[in-house]
């Protein structure tokens, strides 16, 4: 069994629980692209695991932004992205090209299901059981792979299209109540800046990737979506994504 090297981008945790349970006792470190990444380079003999989340078909541009950072010396990668139960559409392929741009090799790509970071109805308290065994099994399917000389490990394609939609327009950001202590944890944990340390009560729309970081930490539970916003957005997924989708890999 080969030892791995993670990098999630996870907000709300989920994307962290699917890395988790693909990467299991492989995980040798865990890079949190939540935080600025610093330049440095993966040898070439250490698997490197990417698990980010989709946000309307796309992946954050942070988060492609800070994944970057790593440099492949045409090591192996292994892509993987997670969304709500709606569609991953573009997401898995442009997080493919960002890996092989940096210098890796993709071996091996899949797409899980977490329950949604806003409509916390939609896939309730996925990835469950049989996603995780999923997990399980696309990992040694990895490992069987990675032990075949180099030559032998066939290249894999994943659904998507090269010129891909645009990336999403924000249609709000969270709310502040009443509630709010001004600790400033949201300021400080929100990924992209969005939230002045010296006025946590307030969110730059510019910068909001509405990710819920600052709603998933806020100890008083004080940062919270407009509740019209939230009806609205759950009303529509709903119509969209009430049917449980199964985890897709590619190896």
């Amino acid at each position: 069994m080969n030892t791995w090297i993670t990098a999630t981008f996870s907000p709300t945790g989920s994307t962290r629980a699917v890395a988790q349970a693909i990467a299991a006792t492989r995980e040798q470190e865990h890079i949190d692209l939540l935080k600025p990444t610093a330049p440095r380079t993966i040898s070439s003999t250490t698997p490197l695991l990417a698990v980010v989340p989709v946000y309307g078909g796309r992946v954050p541009a942070i988060a492609i932004e800070r994944l970057a950072a790593l440099q492949g010396q045409g090591g192996p990668a292994i892509a993987v992205v997670v969304y709500g139960n709606r569609a991953y559409e573009d997401a898995l392929l442009e997080l493919k090209n960002a890996l092989t741009r940096s210098g890796f090799r993709v071996v091996a790509a899949a797409a899980f299901i977490a329950e949604h970071s806003i409509a916390r109805s939609i896939a309730t308290g996925r990835p469950h059981s049989q996603d995780k065994q999923t997990a399980a099994d696309f990992a040694a399917a990895v490992d069987t792979k990675l032990a075949l000389p180099q030559a032998q490990q066939s290249a894999i394609s994943v659904p998507g299209n090269e010129e891909m939609k645009p990336l999403p327009q924000m249609p709000a950001t969270p709310v502040v109540t009443d509630a709010c202590g001004g600790c400033g944890r949201c300021a400080r944990e929100c990924p992209t800046g969005a939230i002045p340390a010296d006025n946590p009560r307030t969110t730059d729309a510019s910068r909001c990737i509405l990710c819920m970081r600052c709603v998933s930490v806020c100890p008083r539970q004080a940062r919270i979506l407009p509740p019209p916003l939230l009806a609205g957005m759950t009303a529509r997924l709903q119509a969209c994504a009430a049917e449980p989708r199964l985890p897709e890999i590619f190896v």
